[in-house]
């Protein structure tokens, strides 16, 4: 039992020790917890991925049976058209057995498939356009920062077969323009939308710094691989569509793990077309 007047005998710096340390105790009992994300600073959070199971390999967590095989050394130069309009190419001459991975539009944004790329290494080429990546293109930034490459796919997507000059012209050095202050660099490589083109296409292409207009021989779709002509198998140098989006079909990572397991299959790998054109 404590006698009167024992406060009296406490020094007076104590006294007021001990109500500060009673309302800081108080406020850190009532204080509601600080979100993650607030506590790291939204850049650095977007740094914190998910982890699979300790000691699970890269491949194993994206749908993998097997490490996908280095691409070889890419040639010293790429590929040399002495053409006065960029030639139209859906597959590369090449004996290195490498195939290339490209994606259209830029509607899909899924988080996950950044670190699908920075994990695998793939070499992927995204041709944007910019009315459907609209305010997204902090994503592709992300992209582009783990390897990936941004090319041109128009403005707003139209069909360019049969628009006058200025409008095609338009639509591909106004994507060019956009896509050099977006992320510093003016593509070299054009996709037309639905892969259709004319002869105004092409002057408009090179009128705009466009080295090649870039189709695609095979097409990954949610009901499997389709192709373009010449023999339904995957060869070397051929240029791949992973298709856009399906309302109920598998994600963008999906289909790319099921194409990455029918390269494998093939005894090929992914190299980046930018390399070779």
């Amino acid at each position: 039992m404590s006698r009167p007047g024992a406060t009296a005998a406490l020094p007076a710096a104590a006294l007021l020790v001990v109500p500060l340390l009673a309302v800081s105790l108080l406020l850190s009992a009532c204080a509601p917890s600080v979100d993650p994300i607030e506590r790291l600073g939204r850049k650095a959070a977007d740094r914190v991925h998910p982890q699979g199971p300790a000691g699970e390999p890269a491949y194993r967590r994206w749908g993998l049976a097997a490490p996908l095989s280095p691409a070889p050394r890419p040639p010293l130069h790429p590929l040399s058209f002495r053409t006065a309009l960029p030639p139209v190419v859906d597959h590369v001459p090449t004996s290195d057995r490498v195939v290339f991975l490209t994606y259209d539009d830029g509607a899909e944004k899924d988080p996950r498939f950044v670190d699908m790329v920075r994990e695998l290494r793939l070499p992927v080429s995204m041709f944007l356009t910019d009315s459907v990546v609209g305010p997204g293109y902090g994503h592709f930034a992300r992209l582009q920062s783990v390897g990936a490459s941004v090319q041109n796919h128009t403005l707003d997507h139209p069909a360019m077969p049969g628009l006058p000059y200025a409008g095609q012209r338009a639509e591909i050095c106004g994507q060019q323009e956009k896509l050099k202050s977006r992320f510093g660099i003016r593509p070299r490589l054009f996709r037309p939308p639905y892969g259709t083109y004319d002869r105004t296409t092409l002057r408009a292409a090179a009128d705009c710094g466009v080295t090649a207009v870039v189709l695609w021989r095979a097409a990954m779709t949610p009901d499997g691989i389709t192709y373009r002509g010449g023999d339904k198998q995957l060869r070397p140098g051929d240029i791949i569509l992973v298709g856009p989006d399906e309302a109920l079909g598998p994600t963008l990572r999906e289909r790319t793990a099921r194409l990455l397991r029918r390269v494998q299959a093939s005894g090929l790998t992914v190299g980046r077309l930018e390399d070779y054109l």
